[in-house]
């Protein structure tokens, strides 16, 4: 008989640095989906990848000072690095620089536009450069982006838009008849009620105001918009040819039957991807799947509030499956979860240490104490096992029955409930008291083959969330993996089979104050080595700057006169972003920036344009003298002026914060 299929993916993760663990945990979630599809009999094929275009990535790349492939080429393979150390099984990477991907998308782009679906225009709006995303400003939340609560900047240029509202009518009544499709609920409830009932406008498919992204091929100073080069790795990663014959694999696999991405990108793989399916005559996936988040313990991990936990310090610390174990139980259905040292260290005790490592040791340390490790079914049975077999042989159709619903966290509550049964049955049945009546060996023979079975049963339930667990308490009960139909029979277990005579500790109980110690130093090392480099770095620029240089390292000016304090006062200096910025058409010398100061944007003229491109000051932070003021130059208003500074041979460079510092920062 052949297997049913069962295709799915996870959001590509976005190349502009490292994932957190809360990036980590979606694909850990999916791993264990897809290990659990496989023990269901299905035929799984399980896609994950990288996101690799967009205006963030180009920024970034300048910062580094290197080529924006050459940055996502790193950043994508410790990507690839953490989803290989977190144990997951997918199928395949795909990464949105491939040559396949990019060449569909190209083609997926002009059939689009001969269709008629897309069209040339221009574009006036707000944009948010992390969620590379316009808005309106009936749909910002207190005047910042909905989706990331950051800043919007203001944005103008020619564009390519899709005609959204002509498939919108068709996929609200996809909706109403799949109330499957957008799970949770909740998330269906607001993507109804905010973006589509409200009425969908355009959207802008194309950008011109930088250039690394999949290039539209029949006019190439546009580039294409990041979520349509995004959200279509889903077909072309698995084969889909938009002009000719797609593969075989994309012919089995599509439509997907699972899409699990991050609530903040619901409206993304809800409303834009299905009427883009729509327009490319494709059936949308069976389920769109929007998790929470898993947060730090002070809110949403954020590089800039110095709360981010990653994947590998966290397994340096506590092993691969209690990570998993973690952000898989901890984790809500459709509310965010928590982590923090402290309450991992909570969890691995109580949970891994006492319930089930505990369990297992005792278990094998009684069979080898009383029995040379043999472990014999007598068939004395008693009262007493009735309820533990009862659990055992339930465990899998609840589990199975939870994760159907995608409620994984409920999933391995169940099969701890297993094994707390088992420890439960250990103080009922008292294997230490029954070993000193030789009258009752035989009935300890059957206490301990009891145990073993339902630990059996619960380590190969347990497989799709910790893997490498559930192969070490199986070998060490000398046991084989069940497979999902016969763990629903209590005695398959063979009798007379030997278990390990040296156990191993599966998970050793922490002193948490000794954990942050640890984690403390850890961090202190960082530090100091951060600053040591820095510290080199200077060191080999004073050398270098040293000798010939040296004359060129002051210049005198003319001092002018001297300013009391009140006069300084006067002066409003605060930090800028440069978020626009254009030369002036009738001037050789100057550029307009439009920069943004708090969440005000002011329009600025520079005398600069010898000095830096257009393209360069985009990004910059700045210092801004804000209450100059307004004078128009060259016949284009300026409301401030940009500080600089000028060397004895007439060279600018503008003056910057050198560490970050929020738009609108005060100088003083």
């Amino acid at each position: 008989m052949e297997k049913k299929k069962f295709y799915m993916t996870t959001a590509i993760a976005y190349t502009s640095g490292k994932p957190h663990i809360g990036n980590t945990y979606e694909i850990v979630l999916a791993d264990a989906i897809a290990r659990f599809r496989r023990m269901q009999g299905y035929d799984v094929f399980f896609q994950t990848g990288t996101d690799e275009h967009g205006q963030k990535i180009e920024l970034k790349a300048q910062e580094a000072g290197i080529t924006p492939k050459e940055f996502v080429d790193h950043v994508a393979g410790e990507i690839k690095r953490i989803w290989d150390l977190m144990n997951t099984s997918y199928d395949k990477f795909i990464r949105t620089t491939d040559d396949y991907h990019e060449k569909q998308v190209q083609k997926i782009f002009k059939k689009l536009y001969d269709q008629g679906d897309i069209y040339k225009g221009s574009y006036e709006g707000l944009y948010c450069t992390p969620c590379e995303s316009f808005w309106t400003p009936s749909q910002l939340v207190d005047g910042k982006c909905p989706d990331c609560g950051r800043e919007v900047q203001p944005a103008k240029e020619e564009a390519y838009f899709f005609r959204m509202s002509k498939y919108a009518d068709r996929l609200i009544d996809h909706i109403n008849k799949h109330p499957e499709f957008i799970q949770p609920v909740s998330r269906k409830n607001e993507m109804m009620n905010n973006f589509l009932l409200p009425g969908l406008q355009d959207l802008c498919v194309s950008r011109t105001s930088f250039k690394w992204g999949i290039p539209v091929d029949f006019d190439p100073k546009h580039v294409v918009y990041v979520w349509l080069d995004a959200l279509t790795n889903y077909i072309t990663g698995i084969g889909y040819e938009c002009d000719g014959e797609s593969s075989d694999l994309f012919k089995k696999n599509w439509p997907a039957d699972l899409h699990l991405i991050g609530k903040d990108i619901i409206r993304f793989h809800t409303i834009y991807w299905p009427i883009f399916l729509m327009a490319l005559d494709l059936p949308l996936p069976k389920q769109v799947f929007g998790h929470p988040w898993l947060l730090q313990g002070d809110g949403k991990m954020s590089k800039s509030k110095g709360n981010v936990l990653y994947a590998d310090d966290l397994v340096e610390m506590f092993g691969v499956d209690a990570v998993r174990f973690f952000v898989l139980h901890e984790m809500p259905f459709d509310n965010d979860g928590v982590i923090t040292w402290e309450l991992m260290v909570e969890r691995i005790n109580s949970e891994l240490a006492n319930t089930l490592g505990n369990l297992v040791n005792r278990t094998i340390s009684m069979s080898n104490k009383y029995f040379d490790g043999v472990v014999n079914n007598t068939g004395v049975i008693e009262p007493v096992d009735r309820e533990l077999r009862e659990t055992a042989v339930a465990a899998a159709q609840k589990a199975s029955d939870k994760m159907d619903e995608l409620r994984v966290a409920d999933a391995i509550t169940e099969i701890f409930a297993l094994f707390k049964r088992c420890n439960k049955y250990i103080d009922e049945t008292m294997p230490w008291a029954l070993a000193k009546d030789e009258s009752k060996k035989d009935r300890l023979a059957t206490v301990l083959y009891n145990l073993v079975e339902s630990i059996s049963i619960g380590a190969s339930l347990l497989e799709p969330f910790m893997p490498e667990t559930s192969a070490k308490i199986l070998s060490q009960l000398g046991a084989k993996k069940r497979s999902l139909e016969v763990m629903n029979m209590f005695g398959l277990y063979q009798s007379g089979t030997k278990v390990t005579d040296k156990p191993e500790i599966l998970f050793a109980r922490l002193d948490v104050n000794e954990v942050l110690e640890k984690v403390e130093a850890k961090r202190a090392a960082a530090a100091e080595a951060a600053g040591t480099a820095a510290d080199s770095a200077e060191g080999e620029g004073a050398s270098a700057d040293a000798g010939a240089d040296s004359e060129k390292a002051v210049i005198d000016i003319e001092p002018k006169a001297e300013i009391t304090y009140d006069d300084f006062a006067k002066l409003q200096f605060q930090v800028g972003e440069i978020i626009v910025c254009e030369a002036v058409k009738k001037s050789k010398k100057l550029l307009c920036s439009q920069v943004r100061i708090g969440s005000q944007v002011k329009q600025i003229v520079s005398g600069i344009k010898a000095h830096y491109t257009p393209e360069e000051m985009v990004g910059k932070k700045v210092m801004v003298v804000v209450n100059l003021k307004p004078a128009k130059l060259a016949g284009v208003l300026s409301e401030g002026m940009l500080l600089c500074a000028e060397d004895a041979d007439g060279n600018l460079a503008l003056m910057t914060p050198d560490k970050d510092m929020p738009a609108g920062a005060e100088i003083c």
